[in-house]
């Protein structure tokens, strides 16, 4: 489950450098690792999955490290880690895209949270242009007054921004950290389960819920790219998981792939990939949030004027096969109660019990969600999913 991660060879000056790969410190959120000119770059999907995708918006998201983090044992009072970022920037901004921050919990509590720094910058004319890159240096992040004696560290990177990492330096002990019992939940959705937008990588609605749940969550979400692709399926039967959940539908009508003859036997044939791994494991499908564009009109869709998107479909065309976000529930919901015959595991919820009509408020561009309605997501996904009678129980 956790990469192999092999020594880089980094020599402190103040404090004791501990490897980053091969060593004590465990990557979590990550199923590869990439060797780069600087260190090694995190991704959330397996190395043999690169060869079956063509639009590099996939590997561009799987490099954004949403979820993963460095796990480790320690008692030093002083940590530093060395990273080189990447980020974009249009010719007509003045400076480049938010980094995001890396954030450290010490015994499952926040303890800081630091800006990454900004490294690489790819620049553009606009949106799809010529990417011309920039190159930056690595920067170091520094968390100092760590509480004394051992305790378990967890160093969230950004869930935006591809992070390479270079070296852990400590002024004590780093040792692998202890088996905790908790349950792994694997979670595939689209960018509204990456939570681009969210304040932080332990802001994001499946880390959340996590933290409610007390389960440890790999987060699979994949922004702008949920589109039942054979290889995620495969991905998530080939991965150990004690629970798992899919929240799809947003991509598919947002950029019309797919025709109601097509979807539902997309959906089957992903659920029974999965079940052909995990027979038994609880399975919660997830229909999309609220989009007031989408609802009852098909995409593809468009940024307007406003900065909020509009889907440019014929509404008409539903009655000829198209998909709107409340055919797709309905198809959702068929398809769960179809499949509980001969699968009792699997679950469905409304996406709207996450985040409904009565709050297009929260979505700042009318299809993502804010940082604090991503919070809010995480706590009602956790008061469902783990309740007593919820399918993650």
């Amino acid at each position: 489950m956790h990469p192999d991660l092999r020594a880089l060879g980094v020599v402190a000056v103040a404090m004791r450098a501990f490897p980053l790969v091969g060593g004590p410190v465990e990557l979590r959120g990550a199923l590869d690792l990439e060797r780069t000119q600087a260190g090694v770059m995190p991704r959330r999907l397996p190395a043999w999955t690169k060869e079956q995708y063509q639009d590099p918006s996939v590997y561009g998201v799987t490099v954004m490290p949403s979820g993963v983090r460095l796990v480790f044992r320690t008692d030093a009072r002083e940590l530093e880690f060395e990273v080189l970022t990447s980020t974009g920037q249009l010719d007509s901004d003045p400076r480049p895209r938010p980094t995001g921050m890396l954030e450290l919990l010490v015994d499952g509590v926040h303890a800081g949270r630091r800006q990454a720094p900004v490294g690489n910058v790819v620049r553009m004319a606009g949106p799809g242009a010529a990417q011309r890159l920039v190159p930056g240096e690595p920067g170091t992040v520094r968390f100092a007054g760590l509480p004394a004696g051992m305790k378990n560290v967890e160093l969230w990177l950004p869930q935006q921004t591809p992070t390479e990492l270079l070296a852990l330096r400590a002024d004590g002990e780093v040792l692998a950290p202890l088996p905790d019992g908790r349950r792994r939940w694997v979670h595939h959705g689209s960018s509204i389960s990456h939570c681009l937008e969210a304040d932080g990588p332990t802001g994001t609605w499946p880390v959340v819920a996590a933290s409610f749940g007390g389960v440890e969550v790999i987060n699979l979400g994949q922004a702008g790219n949920d589109m039942l692709d054979p290889y995620v399926a495969r991905t998530i039967r080939d991965m150990p998981a004690d629970l798992i959940s899919l929240k799809t539908g947003i991509n598919i009508v947002g950029l019309a792939t797919f025709r109601l003859r097509t979807f539902g036997p997309a959906v089957h044939g992903f659920l029974d990939t999965i079940r052909d791994g995990h027979p038994d494991t609880p399975l919660l499908l997830v229909s999309p949030v609220s989009c007031p564009a989408l609802e009852a009109t098909p995409g593809p869709v468009s940024m307007g004027p406003d900065g909020k998107i509009t889907a440019l479909g014929d509404p008409a065309d539903v009655a000829r096969g198209a998909l709107s976000l409340a055919v797709v529930r309905e198809e959702l919901a068929r398809i769960v109660a179809a499949r509980r015959a001969h699968d009792p595991h699997l679950h469905y919820r409304d996406g709207r019990e996450l985040l409904g009509p009565d709050e297009a408020d929260d979505l700042a561009d009318g299809l993502h969600p804010t940082a604090a309605a991503y919070r809010r997501m995480g706590k009602r996904f956790a008061a469902h999913a783990f309740a007593d009678d919820g399918p993650f129980r």
